[in-house]
């Protein structure tokens, strides 16, 4: 078997998250260095537009074609890569035959889904083929949900430090955050919706928080109104992305025998401040959820997000993303009641200029971090397969911070 000549393969590298993560690795990487990589797409013509854009040296960087649906393509673009980074979604409809076709060739893989019932299918259909190929598959390497999963096993780590023990209770409550949505976020989000609506049990499954699980936990919090909350000491709303980042994070603790406890419980909200005019804005948030779903299920309002909402290649422009940040802190408690407290925050726009970094991030530690050897293949977490290695590329490079607050 002839070795791959690429550590990396951007697939969909002319989408909008694409773009921004080409334009990471060039700034990081370059070419001729340590890291060879390529970029990869269906059209020619876009993808010689990407690479121009990113100036005139980069014209040396490869250019790879295959579309989503063309096993042969794939399997070609695989054959030529350690690692493929994904951003061509939404994954229900794009991304099956991708990772069917890396399960069954031993390649690397990750991405920034956040599709829980589309991820549910992929690890029934295929974990048992990247077992024996030895194909790492890591979902969620963006903002859903790295600093969830990686923010937990932050903790979770002190807490051993601290206490001998692991705290069997997180909640995780963001204090701030600045972001916007992207055309590809609104067509995932529609994708979803269209799922739900054409089978009932998907619904069922996306609601599940231990969807990801084979074995399910105990009884989880799951905040959908309004709500004071005693940790914080803040009103808080729920959170759009905990339906994904609690699927993750339950994954995790299944992959490590339940390193955080059989009776785990984990939630996330958002704060939005004491007194009365914190519990109007928790009103108003929990309002504003119902009201976003049952509008994007509704077909005049729903034709109104189609015609007029961001279209996918749509997004903030680099000053948006340099502005945006997000500010999350943990909560942890032990069975017998001992509280250790973690914040992480990253420093752009969570779901673009951030996602784009981790992603990229994740990509180079499973092509340069973790042997295939020691780390077997298998549908894996960032948390259980990159964990701290992760952690420091992210902290090194990316700008997140993990911190002990108390």
């Amino acid at each position: 078997m002839t070795q791959p000549q690429f550590d990396i393969v951007v697939f969909g590298a002319t989408s909008f998250v694409g773009q921004i993560l080409c334009e990471y690795l060039w700034q990081r990487h370059g070419l001729g260095g340590e890291v060879k990589w390529a970029l990869a797409g269906r059209s020619q013509s876009k993808l010689q537009q990407i690479r121009a854009a990113l100036g005139a040296d980069a014209d040396g960087l490869p250019l790879l074609i295959a579309d989503a649906d063309d096993e042969a393509a794939l399997r070609a673009l695989c054959d030529q890569t350690e690692v493929v980074i994904s951003t061509v979604g939404p994954y229900s409809l794009y991304g099956s035959t991708l990772v069917k076709v890396c399960a069954e060739t031993g390649t690397d893989y990750c991405d920034l889904t956040g599709e829980v019932q589309w991820m549910a299918r992929m690890i029934a259909k295929y974990e048992a083929t990247a077992q024996k190929s030895g194909a790492r598959i890591v979902h969620c390497c963006g903002f859903d949900s790295v600093p969830s999963d990686l923010g937990v096993q932050f903790l979770q780590e002190h807490a051993q430090q601290r206490f001998g023990q692991t705290c069997n209770s997180v909640r995780l409550r963001i204090k701030s955050m600045r972001g916007t949505l992207s055309g590809g976020t609104v067509a995932s989000m529609l994708s979803k919706v269209d799922e739900c609506l054409a089978d009932p049990s998907v619904a069922k499954v996306m609601e599940d928080p231990f969807a990801l699980c084979p074995i399910p936990g105990v009884y989880q919090p799951d905040v959908k109104t309004a709500q004071y909350d005693d940790a914080s000491k803040s009103w808080a709303a729920p959170f759009i992305m905990a339906i994904i980042n609690t699927r993750v994070v339950h994954r995790s603790n299944h992959l490590t025998q339940g390193l955080y406890g059989s009776d785990f419980r984990y939630d996330e909200t958002m704060m939005t401040g004491s007194g009365i005019s914190g519990r109007v804005k928790a009103v108003a948030t929990a309002s504003g959820l119902s009201l976003l779903d049952a509008a994007l299920a509704w077909p005049p309002t729903r034709w109104l997000f189609e015609r007029f909402g961001p279209k996918p290649g749509d997004g903030p422009s680099p000053e948006a993303q340099r502005a945006g940040f997000y500010d999350f802190i943990f909560f942890g408690r032990t069975a017998d009641d001992r509280r250790l407290d973690v914040r992480v925050t990253g420093d752009r726009d969570p779901g673009y200029g951030s996602t784009s970094k981790m992603l990229g991030e994740a990509g180079v530690c499973l092509a340069f971090d973790l042997p295939k050897a020691d780390h077997p293949g298998g549908f894996w977490t960032p948390a259980t397969l990159m964990g701290g290695k992760l952690r420091h590329r992210l902290v090194e490079h990316a700008g997140l911070t993990f911190e002990v607050v108390r």
